[in-house]
């Protein structure tokens, strides 16, 4: 029955009354006595849960309590625990951790009297120390959260009182649902708000985003549709309108959602109307909103996920080798209950046995547990908190490292992921985006073809490369002066104070109320530099539209086809856009809603047009006679501008209002040919379009002043667009005089060449899709008033769109010649590394326009599937049109990418890059960066079905294997490895629609085959989708570690899926840096975080890891051996103090300060020489191997340290305690000693930790032998190492112990690094000669490395043929690299 109302509410809706056509059309409002009251129309319904919000105050006031009562306040909380949760919370969580559980069980074992080791306070001292450490770091990151908390949530706002009947400042703790808030200009939104008053006559607002997802330009927002009080004064106690809207989420972009008003109508709320938390409101002096959700529901808090938790490949790899410690405690813990049984067994009749002990078997199950124990050392349970201390060090130098700070941006690196440090020196795949990654996503305008016709502005590349940008000193602003033009042209504006604002501005006092700074802060727009927005026109195009600019121009006599193709181009790259404009004399243009006007059809009548238009910029006659026209003592007449856009006061243009009696002669002369002039105009130079000529005369002051004042002010004219792409495209628009001037949400104010401003009637926006590439805009035609919708969008997609039929005979003809040339030269700006985007339309008849406008409409309207509802409907629309041209816009490479591709490349890393370009673009940005050789051969694979793919991958892979066969034989090891790879030199292109088929389950194997082959690949026209399935196989097949790096939203999934996700912070938002594990601001610094950082994260912690292993099962085995000797009794040798506090305090310290500051290689030599990276790749220092000679080792020494005491010692008269006291001090110095030996440096922060131990345990020994008396019961340590420590054999046997333990260790290893170094060791070795010394060794590497490629490069054949349709194998000239470079 539901949905039978559905359908029956649809289908009056679309057969319903015409209610509007603005850029969202208004909601037809239901009768009372519609058969649609019992039941609400679905396309207001939201299913399940929703919420219901009203005003807190006015007539609604009685209804809030029921409703708004139980929704969370605006307080926010982030922290953790309170005071009274934090022992309870915190324990909780810590015994989440398996180690602290076995630890707490033997606490517990310990308090049973039969399996007794120790007394039961002593085993309580470990597990407690871990407890505290880690409980006071979250105490204290809990207590930093908290103040940071308090200073948020004391801000203050204004809020609507009910009672005072006015708006008084609250704390944003106080805010509730359904308040009603003001703010000003540059002040912080305190809670998600429904827009319902803005001082913006057109009710819009401009937001920052900048604290909510870091992106710095403006976007719009809206008041909501038919509001009573819209466009007036807004009274709070009159509003009374009802809010349903969608439940609290985290998806910033979408709002779903309706306001029902008191005349029943409902109106559909969209993302465009709500303000959300964090963000700052600019450009508009005064908002009012209701608050729809607060605190802890709105979507920034949604989205504050904190930081992000990653189990790292070494984090896998110890859990292991603990169950392996585990394993060994077991058979050493069986042993001693087998031995303790069979010894109780072997004895007759003992005189100090007790009866009623338990039989032999039995004690032997009870001394396992005992046994447990006495060796619990042997789990590392302080090597969990070692590994935490030791990460956040590593981070610390890594977010101070000052090669990877970015001076101009004030950034440095970004640790998102605190785990994973030491995965970035195991890398084996990059997957990288290309657009903002490895190039600087600032786009400049090159050159278009519109019509066919190709436009090189050769000018134009020249200004660019000439340029270079002036350093700019503190806030001053950039600017230059074009040899193209006489005026200055500057990139920078001021905006309501507009300054850049953190979220640490939410913890400082604001200031916001203050609108009268003398020194404001100037904001970049779109562009980095001056140059940037500057365009030089092209000649033969600048010509071409000459005769619209200047009404002494001849007739027209190019061809009005062509002439209104360029006109429509350049009016779509004008409107078809998002760009908020904004100039430092006014807050924002206003845009007047200008009186209807006859629509005219032909172009003479256009031209006839444009020339009324322009009757107050331009004299149709001589200036003499115009001054003497005019009478003595006439005011002069403002500019056109300066009337529209006067500061302080409004104004309407018509043009078909009658002209004024003084300008009557002028009027007159706009319908007859002029008479000739008297003396010639003057005219601007010839490089640039005259968009505002004046005869040379006798003007006035004043005017020169208005036309010097809107000079300035058109100068200084600020574009913020959401991408780089829009704004290069409109500052092209704008050098050929078609300016975007400002825009409403009904109406578009634009300026055509030799004209005034203009209103372009907005009628929709349809957005950029992922799924369509496109964006459009539907609006009536200036000129024509017809209904036109202007698209751009990428290539691929507009070209499938364009008609093939469209009116008639020669026209047919005449598209499809525009489509093949336009084809072409796409092809030719691809290959030279252009970015292309294709301008098309469609004109829309008045009944086709009325019968989508219905079907959008209820899209609009509804809740439910209302995106994808809307695509249809831009589908529906978008088709069939008609090819205007295309641009061709630069994207330079970031510096030093080439060399950062080239040391990752020579580091074993293989590097992909997935962007959505254009093949021929990604294959010259891979030729320029050096992701491809000039020698290598070009692999391309575009197919068009699955079965074309399953042929072309195995023709492929065949003819790879049939060079390698060719040129000596290479197994397919050697070929699947990052050197076989390299040395063969194939690089491999494959489409988005190649690569749908080929990452199918039964085509993986095959495509990953392929790939392994080839030295790089580049995937083009891929989506944020495919880009995830490429990691996500290469990840999960190959078993190999990823690294993924993007600046934009759609690299995010690639980022969350890939091992390691580095984000960029760069011209697209901060989407990819909130998603990512560490977020850089270049590409180089991928370089040195990886080779030098990664390199030393991955070493330290490896060698620390395995030290812990060593030294804990060394020290446990002395325990282990002394067994052997006291019949398995579970007895120990030393005090219980001492075994607790060994592995606990004595040898803890070194380890840290090992795992920190250890530097096997130094940062100079590692970038140098990027070979040694792959040390870490092939997980060398921590392997099953390694860890199994560890534990080798540790027996060893443990045998070493036991026996050597015991036969000193043998036949003596010395107790227990006093035979434990050289083993102890003998295994002191060789665990300290060898970590001397493991370590690469040593400082005099390592001499004082090591020392420090020792005198530290030599301390407590002392005074512990002198006060405990009783500490160890039943025996007793008073003086025992007082006495040890003044005889000589104890200084002896200790030495004499060291030095054979450590001795087999140090003989291997010199043996080792001399006959067969590695690389590490190598390079170590070098560190350390003379600077001179040093650069020869390091040419001497690098020649052998070169040499060896040489040997083992087998450069394929220049006849590689592959049976395809294109062709699959082009070979990268490096001439076509240079345009980027």
């Amino acid at each position: 029955m539901e949905r039978l109302h559905w359908v029956r509410h649809r289908w009056q809706q679309m057969v319903g009354v015409d209610v509007g056509r603005g850029w969202y059309s208004s909601a037809a409002p239901l009768s009372s006595k519609s058969p649609l009251d019992a039941q609400e129309p679905p396309a207001h319904r939201l299913t399940g849960k929703r919420r219901t919000v009203v005003a807190r105050c006015g007539p609604n006031q009685s209804e809030y309590h029921s409703v708004c009562k139980g929704y969370p306040g605006n307080s926010i909380s982030t922290t953790k625990y309170s005071l009274l949760s934090f022992i309870p919370k915190n324990l909780f969580e810590q015994f989440h951790r398996a180690a602290n559980l076995y630890f707490l069980f033997l606490v517990l074992l310990n308090w049973v009297p039969v399996v007794e080791a120790f007394q039961k306070e002593i085993t309580m001292i470990p597990l407690a120390v871990v407890l505290t450490v880690i409980a006071i770091k979250d105490a204290l990151e809990d207590y930093r959260r908290y103040c940071y908390d308090q200073k948020i949530n004391n801000n203050s706002t204004s809020v609507y009182c009910g009672k005072q009947h006015e708006y008084v400042d609250r704390r944003w703790a106080e805010v509730r649902v359904g308040d009603l808030v003001r703010l000003c200009c540059n002040e912080i939104i305190p809670a998600d708000m429904v827009l319902l008053h803005s001082s913006d006559p057109n009710g819009v607002c401009h937001i920052e985003t900048a604290n909510l997802d870091g992106e710095t330009n403006l976007k719009q927002r809206e008041v909501v549709r038919d509001l009573p009080q819209q466009g007036s004064e807004f009274h709070p106690e009159n509003f009374s309108s009802h809010i349903e809207c969608e439940n609290p989420n985290n998806n910033l972009r979408r709002f779903r959602g309706y306001m029902e008003h008191p005349s029943k109508t409902r109106v559909g709320l969209h993302s465009d109307n709500l303000l959300l938390r964090s963000c700052t409101v600019r450009n508009t002096e005064t908002v009012v909103g209701i608050v729809v959700y607060a605190g802890h529901e709105t979507k920034a808090m949604q989205n504050n996920s904190g930081p992000r938790y990653k189990r790292s490949k070494m984090e896998r790899r110890l859990n292991v080798d603990v169950l392996w410690s585990v394993v060994i405690l077991l058979l050493m813990c069986l042993t001693a209950a087998v031995g303790h049984g069979l010894w109780l067994n072997s004895l007759k009749d003992p005189i100090y046995l007790i009866p009623g002990d338990p039989p032999p078997a039995l004690a032997g199950f009870y001394m396992f547990w005992t046994m447990i124990i006495v060796l619990q050392v042997l789990i590392p349970i302080s090597l969990y908190v070692s590994i935490e201390i030791v990460k956040l060090g590593q981070i610390y130098f890594i977010q101070n490292d000052l090669d990877l700070y970015n001076e101009r941006l004030d950034t440095g690196v970004q640790c998102r992921a605190l785990n994973i440090t030491e995965d970035l020196g195991q890398i084996q795949y990059i997957f990288s985006d290309k657009t903002g990654t490895l190039t600087e996503n600032r786009m400049l305008f090159r050159r278009c073809t519109i019509a066919g016709t190709e436009y090189p502005h050769h000018e134009n590349a020249r200004a660019q490369e000439l340029y270079e940008e002036p350093a700019a000193e503190g806030g001053c602003s950039n600017t230059l002066r074009s040899r193209t033009s006489h005026r200055s042209l500057s990139c920078r504006s001021l905006s309501c104070n507009r300054s850049s604002t953190s979220l640490n501005t939410l913890t400082r006092d604001s200031d916001t109320h203050s609108h009268d700074d003398a020194h404001p802060t100037l904001t970049r727009g779109a562009f980095s530099s001056a140059m940037e927005c500057v365009v030089v026109p092209d000649p033969p195009l600048q010509l071409k539209l000459g005769g619209l600019s200047s009404p002494l121009a001849p007739p027209l006599k190019q061809n009005a086809a062509e002439l209104s193709h360029i006109l429509d181009f350049f009016l779509a790259l004008a409107v078809c856009n998002t760009v908020v404009v904004s100039s430092p004399t006014q807050p924002r243009h206003m845009v007047q809603l200008p009186v209807p006007r006859t629509p005219l059809s032909t172009l003479e009548d256009m031209k006839l047009l444009l020339q009324k238009l322009s009757l107050p910029r331009f004299a149709l006659t001589s200036p003499t006679s115009a001054n003497a026209g005019a009478q003595p003592n006439t005011p002069p007449q403002p500019s056109l501008t300066r009337r529209l856009f006067a500061r302080g006061r409004s104004a309407t243009f018509t043009p078909n209002t009658p002209p004024d009696p003084r300008h009557a002669t002028l009027a007159a002369g706009a319908t007859t040919p002029p008479p000739p002039p008297t003396a010639p105009p003057e005219t601007s130079p010839p490089s640039r379009l005259a968009l505002h000529p004046h005869a040379s005369g006798d003007h006035n002051t004043d005017t020169d002043e208005d036309d010097d004042d809107e000079s300035e002010e058109e100068e200084q004219r600020l574009y913020e667009a959401e991408s780089p792409d829009e704004a290069a495209l409109v500052q092209a628009a704008r050098a050929y005089g078609f300016t975007l001037l400002g825009r409403s949400p009904e109406q578009i104010l634009v300026q055509l060449p030799g004209t005034g401003p203009l209103s372009v009637p907005l009628l929709h926006l349809l957005p950029f899709n992922s799924a369509r590439k496109l964006m459009s805009v539907v609006v009536r035609h200036p000129v024509t008033g017809q209904v036109v919708l202007y698209t751009k969008g990428a290539d691929n997609v507009v070209m499938d769109l364009v008609s093939s039929d469209a009116a008639g005979g020669d026209r047919t003809g005449q598209q499809a010649l525009i489509k093949e040339q336009t084809q072409r030269h796409l092809d030719q700006y691809a290959r030279e590394g252009l970015r292309t985007l294709c301008v098309a339309k469609r004109v829309l008849e008045e009944a086709e326009y009325e019968t989508w406008l219905k079907g959008h409409m209820s899209a609009e309207t509804c809740i439910e599937n209302r995106e994808e509802l809307l695509l249809d409907s831009a589908q529906r629309i978008e088709n069939n049109l008609t090819l205007l041209g295309a641009t061709g816009i630069m994207d330079r490479l970031q510096e030093q990418v080439p060399e950062t591709i080239e040391a990752l490349q020579k580091a074993g890393i293989r590097v992909w890059v997935l962007t959505g370009d254009k093949q021929e673009t990604a294959i010259n940005i891979a030729c320029a960066c050096r992701l491809q050789r000039p020698t290598d051969k070009l692999l391309t694979a575009n197919c068009d079905s699955k079965e074309a793919c399953e042929i072309l991958l195995a023709e492929l892979t065949e003819e790879i294997r049939h060079c390698e066969e060719s040129n000596g034989g290479t197994d397919a090891g050697a070929a699947e490895s990052p050197e076989g790879a390299a040395a063969l030199g194939f690089t491999l292109v494959i489409d988005g629609r190649t690569l749908d088929w080929a990452l199918q389950p039964d085509l993986e194997k095959a495509f990953l085959g392929l790939t392994q082959r080839c030295r790089s690949v580049i995937c083009c026209r891929s989506t944020p989708l495919q880009k995830s399935q490429v990691v996500k196989l290469i990840r999960d097949t190959l078993r190999v570690m990823t690294l993924a790096i993007g600046d934009g939203a759609n690299d995010v999934s690639m980022i969350q899926v890939a091992d390691v996700g580095i984000g960029i912070s760069g011209q697209e938002g901060m989407q990819a840096v909130m998603s990512s594990d560490f977020a850089i601001s270049r590409f180089k610094h991928l370089k040195k975080l990886l080779l030098v950082h990664g390199h030393w994260c991955y070493m330290r912690l490896a060698n620390m890891i395995l030290y812990f292993f060593y030294k804990n099962v060394m020290y446990v085995n002395l325990l282990f051996w002394y067994q052997f000797f006291c019949g398995f009794s579970g007895s120990v040798m030393t005090n219980s103090w001492v075994l607790i506090f060994f592995n606990l305090l004595f040898t803890s310290a070194p380890p840290l300060v090992y795992g920190i500051l250890d530097k096997d290689v130094s940062a100079e030599t590692l970038l140098c020489i990027p070979q040694i990276y792959k040390s870490g790749q092939d997980s060398q220092a921590y392997l099953p191997s390694t860890f199994w000679l560890s534990m080798l080792d540790a027996f060893y020494q443990s045998l070493v340290c036991f026996f050597i005491p015991y036969f000193a010692y043998a036949g003596s008269d010395i107790g227990v305690l006093s035979f434990g006291s050289p083993i102890n001090s003998a295994a002191l110095l060789i665990i300290l000693l060898h970590q001397v030996i493991e370590s690469r440096t040593l400082t005099s922060l390592h001499g004082v930790v090591l020392i420090g131990s020792a005198v530290f345990y030599y301390a407590f020994g002392l005074v512990f032998s002198v006060v405990c008396v009783t500490c160890n019961s039943p025996t007793n340590p008073y003086g025992i190492e007082l006495h040890f420590m003044s005889e000589p054999s104890y200084y002896f046997v200790s030495l004499l112990t060291t030095v054979v333990a450590l001795l087999p260790r140090i003989l291997i290893r010199a043996f080792c690094n001399t006959i067969s170094p590695s690389d590490t060791v190598r390079a170590g070795i070098m560190d350390r000669l003379r600077p001179e010394e040093y650069w020869t060794c390091v040419s001497q590497w690098k020649d052998r490395l070169h040499s060896k490629n040489v040997q083992s490069s087998r450069l394929p054949p220049s006849n590689l043929s592959i049976n395809a349709d294109p062709p699959h194998s082009t070979d990268c000239y490096p001439e076509a690299c240079s345009v980027l470079s």
